[in-house]
Protein backbone atom coordinates (compact mmCIF):
# COMPACT_ATOMS: atom_id res chain seq x y z
CA UNK A 1 0.00 0.00 0.00
CA UNK A 2 1.69 3.77 -1.15
CA UNK A 3 1.26 6.21 1.28
CA UNK A 4 -1.47 7.98 -1.07
CA UNK A 5 -3.42 4.81 -0.37
CA UNK A 6 -3.03 5.06 3.33
CA UNK A 7 -4.81 8.91 3.64
CA UNK A 8 -7.92 10.00 4.05
CA UNK A 9 -9.32 10.90 0.40
CA UNK A 10 -10.77 14.30 -0.02
CA UNK A 11 -14.43 14.30 0.46
CA UNK A 12 -16.73 15.40 -1.88
CA UNK A 13 -17.06 19.01 -0.98
CA UNK A 14 -13.15 19.13 -0.54
CA UNK A 15 -12.71 18.12 -4.20
CA UNK A 16 -15.28 20.73 -5.19
CA UNK A 17 -13.67 23.49 -3.19
CA UNK A 18 -10.31 22.65 -5.16
CA UNK A 19 -11.80 22.55 -8.54
CA UNK A 20 -13.23 25.72 -7.70
CA UNK A 21 -10.16 27.22 -6.01
CA UNK A 22 -8.25 26.21 -9.05
CA UNK A 23 -10.49 27.32 -11.86
CA UNK A 24 -11.26 30.87 -9.98
CA UNK A 25 -9.74 33.21 -12.85
CA UNK A 26 -11.17 31.27 -15.48
CA UNK A 27 -14.44 32.01 -17.76
CA UNK A 28 -16.54 29.86 -20.34
CA UNK A 29 -16.91 31.29 -23.73
CA UNK A 30 -19.72 33.35 -22.66
CA UNK A 31 -18.14 34.76 -19.80
CA UNK A 32 -19.85 32.96 -16.94
CA UNK A 33 -17.56 32.26 -14.18
CA UNK A 34 -16.49 28.48 -15.34
CA UNK A 35 -17.39 26.60 -11.49
CA UNK A 36 -20.75 27.06 -12.78
CA UNK A 37 -20.06 24.65 -15.70
CA UNK A 38 -18.51 22.43 -13.46
CA UNK A 39 -21.15 22.47 -10.88
CA UNK A 40 -23.87 21.61 -13.87
CA UNK A 41 -21.69 18.68 -14.85
CA UNK A 42 -21.43 17.31 -11.14
CA UNK A 43 -24.94 18.30 -11.18
CA UNK A 44 -25.46 16.21 -14.35
CA UNK A 45 -23.24 13.15 -13.19
CA UNK A 46 -25.67 12.93 -9.68
CA UNK A 47 -28.97 12.81 -11.72
CA UNK A 48 -27.69 10.32 -13.81
CA UNK A 49 -26.84 7.97 -11.27
CA UNK A 50 -23.66 8.54 -10.77
CA UNK A 51 -21.43 7.38 -7.52
CA UNK A 52 -18.84 9.56 -5.66
CA UNK A 53 -15.61 8.75 -7.75
CA UNK A 54 -17.81 9.89 -11.21
CA UNK A 55 -18.72 12.77 -9.39
CA UNK A 56 -15.67 13.97 -7.94
CA UNK A 57 -14.22 13.35 -11.41
CA UNK A 58 -16.41 15.71 -12.66
CA UNK A 59 -15.66 18.75 -10.82
CA UNK A 60 -12.12 17.96 -11.96
CA UNK A 61 -12.66 17.05 -15.62
CA UNK A 62 -10.95 19.84 -17.10
CA UNK A 63 -8.70 20.84 -14.24
CA UNK A 64 -5.92 18.91 -16.32
CA UNK A 65 -7.06 19.91 -19.66
CA UNK A 66 -7.14 23.76 -18.85
CA UNK A 67 -3.75 23.88 -16.66
CA UNK A 68 -5.62 24.59 -13.77
CA UNK A 69 -4.09 21.15 -12.10
CA UNK A 70 -1.27 19.60 -12.95
CA UNK A 71 -1.66 15.67 -14.14
CA UNK A 72 1.54 15.32 -11.29
CA UNK A 73 -1.10 16.87 -9.24
CA UNK A 74 -3.25 14.64 -9.88
CA UNK A 75 -1.29 11.75 -9.82
CA UNK A 76 -0.25 12.40 -5.89
CA UNK A 77 -3.80 13.93 -4.94
CA UNK A 78 -5.75 11.97 -2.33
CA UNK A 79 -8.08 10.91 -4.59
CA UNK A 80 -9.33 7.18 -5.84
CA UNK A 81 -7.74 5.70 -8.54
CA UNK A 82 -10.57 5.44 -10.20
CA UNK A 83 -11.58 9.00 -9.86
CA UNK A 84 -7.96 9.91 -11.07
CA UNK A 85 -8.22 7.81 -14.49
CA UNK A 86 -12.15 8.82 -15.21
CA UNK A 87 -10.65 12.61 -15.28
CA UNK A 88 -7.24 11.49 -17.49
CA UNK A 89 -9.78 9.42 -19.46
CA UNK A 90 -11.89 12.86 -19.98
CA UNK A 91 -9.13 14.71 -20.70
CA UNK A 92 -8.37 15.79 -23.87
CA UNK A 93 -5.03 15.67 -25.26
CA UNK A 94 -2.90 18.13 -27.80
CA UNK A 95 -2.67 16.63 -31.44
CA UNK A 96 -5.58 13.91 -30.05
CA UNK A 97 -7.92 13.00 -32.62
CA UNK A 98 -11.63 12.77 -31.98
CA UNK A 99 -11.72 9.02 -32.50
CA UNK A 100 -9.07 8.49 -30.42
CA UNK A 101 -10.46 10.87 -27.48
CA UNK A 102 -14.00 9.14 -27.80
CA UNK A 103 -12.15 5.48 -27.57
CA UNK A 104 -10.45 6.02 -24.23
CA UNK A 105 -13.55 7.74 -22.80
CA UNK A 106 -15.31 4.52 -24.12
CA UNK A 107 -12.74 2.13 -22.34
CA UNK A 108 -12.83 3.75 -19.37
CA UNK A 109 -15.68 2.31 -17.14
CA UNK A 110 -17.80 5.56 -15.88
CA UNK A 111 -16.11 7.59 -18.09
CA UNK A 112 -19.23 8.07 -20.70
CA UNK A 113 -21.68 9.18 -17.84
CA UNK A 114 -18.95 11.74 -17.44
CA UNK A 115 -18.71 12.95 -21.01
CA UNK A 116 -22.54 12.84 -21.51
CA UNK A 117 -23.04 15.06 -18.89
CA UNK A 118 -20.58 17.48 -20.08
CA UNK A 119 -21.64 17.65 -23.57
CA UNK A 120 -24.75 18.09 -22.30
CA UNK A 121 -24.04 21.07 -20.35
CA UNK A 122 -22.33 22.49 -22.98
CA UNK A 123 -24.69 21.58 -25.86
CA UNK A 124 -27.53 23.53 -23.70
CA UNK A 125 -29.11 25.58 -26.05
CA UNK A 126 -29.11 28.78 -23.31
CA UNK A 127 -25.80 28.46 -22.94
CA UNK A 128 -25.00 28.19 -26.64
CA UNK A 129 -27.65 31.72 -27.29
CA UNK A 130 -25.47 33.58 -25.25
CA UNK A 131 -22.11 33.11 -28.18
CA UNK A 132 -21.39 35.02 -31.72
CA UNK A 133 -22.83 33.26 -33.90
CA UNK A 134 -19.90 31.63 -35.65
CA UNK A 135 -18.58 30.14 -32.47
CA UNK A 136 -22.40 28.57 -31.62
CA UNK A 137 -21.92 26.55 -34.82
CA UNK A 138 -18.63 25.33 -34.45
CA UNK A 139 -19.34 24.24 -31.01
CA UNK A 140 -22.81 22.81 -31.85
CA UNK A 141 -20.89 20.89 -34.83
CA UNK A 142 -18.33 20.03 -32.55
CA UNK A 143 -20.78 18.47 -29.75
CA UNK A 144 -22.64 16.69 -32.70
CA UNK A 145 -19.71 14.85 -33.56
CA UNK A 146 -18.63 13.64 -30.32
CA UNK A 147 -22.10 13.00 -29.14
CA UNK A 148 -22.12 10.76 -32.49
CA UNK A 149 -18.92 8.84 -32.00
CA UNK A 150 -19.89 8.12 -28.31
CA UNK A 151 -23.43 6.83 -29.64
CA UNK A 152 -24.93 9.26 -27.51
CA UNK A 153 -28.55 10.39 -28.55
CA UNK A 154 -28.37 13.73 -30.36
CA UNK A 155 -31.15 15.38 -28.01
CA UNK A 156 -29.26 15.19 -24.50
CA UNK A 157 -31.44 15.48 -21.48
CA UNK A 158 -30.02 18.27 -19.21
Amino acid sequence: MTDNERRPLLTLTEVEALARNAHAAQTDKAGRPYAEHLRAVAEGVRARGGDEDQIAAAWLHDSVEDDALSEDWLREAALSTRTKDLVLAVTKRPGESPQAYAARILATPGALLLKESDLAHNANPERLAALDPATRTRLTEKYRKMRELLDLPQNPRP
